[in-house]
């Protein structure tokens, strides 16, 4: 696994709606192993491999991660409100630092009243993102000079080993935009058009996606994400749980789609035969850009390879360098056969 760039992208700062920092580290890192790169209106990407008369296929990787947007601040306390860019468990926040994008970067902590103030009640209460705010350390008129409503507000994490495993921010889904990236440079020759595409906005609706697909047109189309590895502690038990370590991910249903059997079927057959660890996803929660993909324009055979990760949306989600390489083993295969999905 390349920790290098697995750093560069989850140490970045990009929110939905404002992922030009992760589409810069894309452009570079696949303008040179593509024929072309295209942008979108909506701020997604796409390198382009040119094909022999084979099949298009669109791998999908979405560059944001979950932030905040400033909604106001308050010129005596100098304290920031926000709202949520995606889906929060509003405990993950407290305690934690921040950076905001303002005028300037600032940087900022969540806080919440210490435990010896609290009554009994209060104590037992889960936070609510309304609750909380962001504390800057500076004075109310300086934070209104630097901050406006609408600046977005990202967590700050360094990615750091953790045993056998890799922990930081973000790695939902920048750690599936390197798989993306690391399959394509390591793909032999192929017949199909492949479109490695970074898109935009998933964690607010899987937006960036629709537009994707829309353009590429593809005939079959991946998304790459990770999916909540059930191992940890109190991780639900169900029929289909992933743990890390185990091997890549092939997603067979979540909330937003059911993968396309024929392709389910090939990517088993390739794990199979390039003796690629793997194990299956199955899940009535959650969702992927599979969803957008596989309904957009005509339609397209659509489906996941994901990458098993604890404590997803929180500030120390965790995956194991051996399913990512997994997972890059599984994307390059399907890059080469992708065609026998027509035989």
């Amino acid at each position: 696994m390349n920790r290098t760039l697995l750093a560069e992208l989850a140490e970045a700062h990009a929110p939905s709606g404002h992922e030009a920092p992760v589409r810069e580290i894309v452009a570079r890192e696949l303008a040179a192993i593509t024929d072309r790169v295209e942008h979108d209106p909506l701020g997604g990407i796409a390198a382009i491999r040119d094909g022999d008369g084979g099949p298009r296929l669109m791998l999908a990787a979405h560059m944001d991660e979950i932030g905040l947007m400033v909604t106001s601040v308050d010129e005596k306390s100098g304290f920031v409100s926000f709202l949520a860019l995606g889906g929060w468990d509003p405990r993950t926040l407290v305690a934690q630092r921040v950076r905001i994008a303002g005028r300037e970067p600032v940087e900022g902590i969540v806080g919440t009243p210490p435990v010896h103030v609290l009554t009994e009640e209060a104590r037992k209460k889960a936070p609510e993102l309304t609750d909380l705010a962001v504390d800057t350390g500076l004075p109310g008129e300086r934070v209104a000079e630097l901050v406006r409503p609408g600046d977005t507000i990202t967590r700050v994490r360094e990615l750091r080993p953790l045993g056998d495993l890799v922990t930081g921010k973000a790695l939902d889904d920048r750690v599936g935009v390197l798989v993306m990236v690391e399959a394509m440079r390591a793909a032999g020759p192929t017949p199909a058009e492949v479109w490695a595409t970074g898109t935009v906005q998933e964690e607010v609706g899987l937006r960036g996606a629709r537009v994707a697909a829309t353009r590429g047109r593809p005939d079959v189309a991946v998304a790459i994400d990770t999916c909540p590895a059930n191992d940890g502690p109190g991780a639900p038990k169900s029929a289909s749980t992933t743990r890390l370590g185990e091997g890549t991910a092939i997603r067979v249903m979540d909330a937003s789609a059911i993968g396309a059997p024929a392709l389910v079927r090939l990517l088993t057959e390739l794990a199979e035969e390039r003796d690629i660890p793997h194990q299956f996803h199955i899940a009535d929660r959650g969702g992927t850009d599979t969803g957008s993909l596989q309904l957009s324009g005509e339609g397209a055979i659509a489906g996941c390879i994901s990458i098993p990760t604890r404590y997803v949306h929180s500030n120390v989600e965790a995956c194991h360098p051996d399913d990512v390489d997994a997972s890059v083993a599984l994307a390059a295969a399907l890059i080469e056969e992708v065609g026998r999905l027509q035989a």
